[in-house]
């Protein structure tokens, strides 16, 4: 076999909105430098850099591809290994194969006294065989929770960029939940399934604990081309415990006025959190509860006092009514923004059946039932559809 390498740049990805040269590859960001260097936290480095919803797009008559990455991974002290990053192999849009890439550094945490340490190591490869001998489109979607280099792209048949997508793009800011969290691989996370059912290009910028309403990645959606927004706030602003009643709604009002600044007529759906029943009555932080994490099992736990919230602290329920309020308040001036209770994508019936196994996070069987609601309640018979 004969290989053709092809440089990876800019016109070949699709999902980031910043591309780092490093001294493996090139790296996709979700949140361009000039937000990075506003925010020194670790958390949002990780996440943002972790390429949810991010992928290669080319056309190729190919029938065989070899994607080169310097991943790195993440190992919690204490807890069972990690499975390796899933990479996804799209042809004309349909699943055509999985596979992941061993090596690279490794990103060792513990929850227990919150240091970290890095090592480092070698690069790997993800092999896709088989392709069918035609001209395509073919996309290699990036593992939506594991920070990933591009090294290099190895094909048996020329490449070149796809040509521009004709459907409308979705820009969506939410929190773990909609980063990935506990799904099992980068095409099902839950954004990810409702694009696809929708007929929209996804650009992801879910951010594990990361989702606080900060002016940066306001600015980063009104200056992102887009089509249709939403943005789902609120479980990270109270399991961080960042701010009271009284601080809250004018951060979401100057959150959305940011977005407006940008985008002043695209439909803008604001998404209150999903059912979670540690924080529906009970404020933040949440923290990881060690007991069964000795056994091998994550779970977490609401550190705060009901009582508190006549003080101000934040409960999910809190949240709900304010982002309600809200949006009411605003609509009358903005025909275009629009409201979702989340618990309409996973409520109390929903947690019966599929718990969240960490009682923070949905499963992969989860992100399928919130994926397929919101194509249904956004893009089928809601402010999408109108769009």
């Amino acid at each position: 076999m004969t290989w053709i390498t092809t440089p990876l740049t800019e016109d070949l990805l699709r999902g980031a909105l910043d591309l780092e040269r490093t001294e493996h590859g090139l790296l996709p960001h979700r949140l361009p430098a000039r937000a990075r260097a506003q925010c020194a936290d670790p958390q949002l480095a990780m996440a943002e850099s972790q390429p949810s919803g991010v992928r290669l797009v080319f056309r190729t008559r190919a029938t065989a591809v070899e994607l080169d990455t310097h991943p790195t991974k993440r190992v919690y002290v204490g807890a069972p290994p990690r499975p390796d990053g899933v990479y996804e192999l799209l042809v004309e849009g349909r699943p055509a194969g999985q596979g992941s890439v061993t090596g690279g550094d490794t990103l060792t945490i513990d929850m227990t006294t919150g240091t970290t340490e890095h090592r480092s190591g070698p690069y790997g490869t993800v092999r896709f065989t088989g392709l069918p001998d035609t001209e395509k489109n073919v996309e290699i979607w990036l593992p939506h929770n594991e920070t990933t280099e591009l090294v290099a792209l190895r094909t048996d048949a020329p490449v070149e960029p796809a040509p521009p997508s004709d459907r409308r793009v979705w820009l969506h800011h939410g929190s773990s939940i909609s980063h990935g969290s506990d799904d099992t691989g980068p095409t099902t996370t839950w954004p990810a399934l409702a694009a696809s059912l929708g007929g929209a290009e996804l650009i992801n910028l879910g951010l594990a604990g990361s989702a606080l309403l900060d002016p940066f990645t306001a600015r980063a959606l009104r200056d992102t081309p887009a089509d249709l927004i939403s943005v789902k706030i609120g479980i990270n602003v109270v399991n961080a415990d960042l701010m009271r009643l009284r601080a809250f709604g004018p951060a979401v009002h100057g959150f959305l006025d940011t977005i407006r600044d940008g985008h002043p007529t695209a439909p803008l759906l604001v998404v209150s959190p999903i059912l979670c029943p540690i924080h529906e009555d009970t404020p933040g932080p949440s923290a990881p509860d060690l007991g069964p994490l000795g056994a091998g099992t994550l779970r977490f736990r609401a550190m705060g006092d009901p009582a508190e919230r006549a003080s101000g602290k934040l409960t999910l329920g809190v949240i709900r009514d304010e982002l309600a309020r809200i949006v009411a308040q605003r609509a009358a001036d903005d025909p275009n923004l629009h409201h979702l209770d989340g618990r309409d994508l996973y409520g109390e019936r929903d947690h019966a059946e599929l718990p969240l196994p960490d009682d923070l996070h949905p499963d992969a069987a989860a992100h399928r039932r919130i994926g397929e609601r919101f194509a249904e309640l956004a893009f089928t018979k809601g402010p999408f559809a109108d769009a």
